[in-house]
């Protein structure tokens, strides 16, 4: 299980998923923006890894906001902290309040 939630750039990201034919097969993952300034955010991490390490769940990264602009405007993404879950590279929801470790673990958790 996984204790931390990894780092990514935007231009890692965006390189592991360029093509349509990688992004087809990747199935659901999630990434969480923050600011290294952000005190909720560091709250929101922290929660997150909770749930993270509570049972399988999806593929969980983190990325700073500051440093993804391409995303940030691809996504419409107005604040953060924010948790998106990805289904082949593409959104299908977006949370921006992160309620409970429950609430987290219920929206990553895998099956």
């Amino acid at each position: 299980m996984q204790n931390h939630i990894p780092e990514t750039t935007e231009g890692q990201w965006l390189e592991d998923h360029n093509t349509v034919a990688s992004s087809a097969g990747r199935g659901l993952e999630s990434l969480f923006f923050y600011t290294s300034m952000c005190g909720t955010c560091k709250l929101a991490e922290k929660m997150l890894q909770i749930a993270v390490s509570s049972g399988p769940v999806i593929p969980v990264s983190k990325i700073n906001i500051n440093y993804s602009p391409t995303l940030r405007d691809r996504w419409q993404i107005t604040s953060v902290p924010c948790l998106i879950v990805l289904e082949n590279g593409e959104p299908v929801r977006m949370e921006y309040a992160m309620g409970s470790v429950v609430d987290l673990y219920t929206w990553l958790k895998l099956g």
